[in-house]
């Protein structure tokens, strides 16, 4: 219980994480879950926009969560050979560069590249926000303004679409930019006195492992075939080179793997209801768009509030009755979405499914970080929330397999 208090990097070689305030933390991380939440009720318009159909639009939510992935980790490398400041540079120039894109983009792969690009830069920032947390209450701060805004990611990119178009509603990421100046004021860059090589290979190795399991949803046959082999081949790296970009001391730590493992389920679970359940609304009521928007809302700032709850009274409430509470709301959320006979509760499984997630990656992220080594703690949170953003792919894939296909 007393590791929940040592969370992340040794102040004196970071920015000092009580130097800035959660809100700003919380601020300069969110922006980037409105992003990735405002196409969930305007996908039949960006659908429309390039002549495909629905299902093949989402290929733009699964390669920004692709990109959030694959992001994360190259981002908290950066994070930690270079500081906070140029990390914080390079993720906004990204963002700027990829809503640049989306906006004149005339084809779907060229809009997709620009997802990618903001994925990429919001990672940078989220994962800045999350190494300079501190403390599990100032952690679920962070990733409760990940659930808030995520939560009105829906309803505010349908009406930013309505009122202006589906790529203003794609934009919103820029709000974090903000943010960006005030950090920088208050951070100090301490680069590690030591610093290793950089691990090229371990870091091509595994973006294309993940690669490979964000296409299994889609191609299974083919994927799981790929992912296995590149899994190997980074699973020989990690032994030749076991302090490099994947450090083989996390992978041995049964904290940090079962930590991940399971913000990866809850992830999965909540992205696959949020573009789910809007779909079966559509199918099961005669709400408008607006009406469903605005219900998803609810349940979902509903679900974000009691995480905050949770995460402020993990140290009291134990270990192993979070993570007792997590696994038994995550397994409810999809059994009410698939079993309720009546419209209205799948707003309910919406609640539980956010409640998990947000509160699981406030209070997982603690322990996976707790568990590593202080030189590591960036590189933690980077592979912990690539496995957490793995959901974010997963989820949009299954749903269009399920509903929206």
């Amino acid at each position: 219980m007393t590791q929940l208090t040592r969370v992340l990097p040794d102040e004196s070689r970071t920015a000092g994480p009580h130097q800035i305030s959660a809100l700003w933390l919380a601020l300069l991380a969110s922006p980037i879950a409105l992003s990735a939440n405002s196409p969930v009720l305007i996908l039949p318009e960006m659908a429309d926009s390039f002549g495909v159909s629905t299902a093949t639009v989402t290929w733009l939510v699964t390669v920004f969560a692709w990109a959030m992935a694959v992001g994360t980790p190259l981002m908290a490398t950066l994070l930690r050979r270079r500081g906070p400041r140029l990390t914080l540079g390079v993720g906004g120039a990204l963002i700027v560069a990829g809503t640049a894109l989306v906006a004149v983009a005339p084809w779907l792969p060229l809009a997709m590249a620009g997802r990618a690009a903001q994925a990429v830069g919001g990672a940078g920032l989220a994962t800045v926000a999350m190494t300079l947390a501190g403390t599990a209450r100032r952690m679920g701060a962070i990733t409760a303004g990940f659930g808030i805004l995520g939560a009105m990611g829906p309803l505010v990119g349908s009406l930013i679409a309505e009122a202006a178009s589906w790529r203003a509603a794609l934009a919103i990421s820029l709000v974090a930019l903000l943010v960006v100046p005030v950090v920088i004021r208050r951070s100090q860059d301490a680069v590690p006195a030591a610093t290793a090589p950089f691990d090229g290979r371990g870091a091509a190795l595994l973006v294309s492992a993940v690669s490979a399991l964000v296409l299994v949803p889609r191609y299974p046959a083919p994927a799981v075939v790929a992912a296995i082999v590149m899994g190997v081949v980074l699973a020989a790296h990690i032994r030749r080179r076991p302090d490099g970009f994947v450090p083989a001391a996390l992978l041995r730590s049964p904290v940090f793997v079962g930590s991940t493992l399971l913000a990866c389920a809850v992830a999965t679970s909540y992205f696959t209801l949020l573009f789910t359940i809007p779909q079966l609304l559509r199918d099961r009521t005669e709400w408008s768009t607006a009406a469903i928007g605005a219900g998803q809302l609810v349940a979902l700032l509903t679900g974000s509030a009691l995480s905050l709850v949770l995460a402020a009274a993990a140290v009291w409430i134990g270990r192993s009755r979070v993570l007792a509470v997590l696994i038994a709301v995550a397994v409810l959320a999809p059994l009410t979405a698939a079993l309720t006979p009546w419209a209205p509760l799948l707003l309910v499984a919406a609640t539980l499914a956010v409640f998990a997630t947000t509160a699981g990656q406030a209070t997982l992220a603690v322990y996976a970080t707790a568990a590593a080594p202080e030189s590591q703690r960036p590189t933690t949170i980077g592979l912990f929330n690539l496995c957490y953003q793995l959901g974010g792919a997963f989820g949009p894939a299954i749903a269009a397999l399920i509903v929206l296909g």
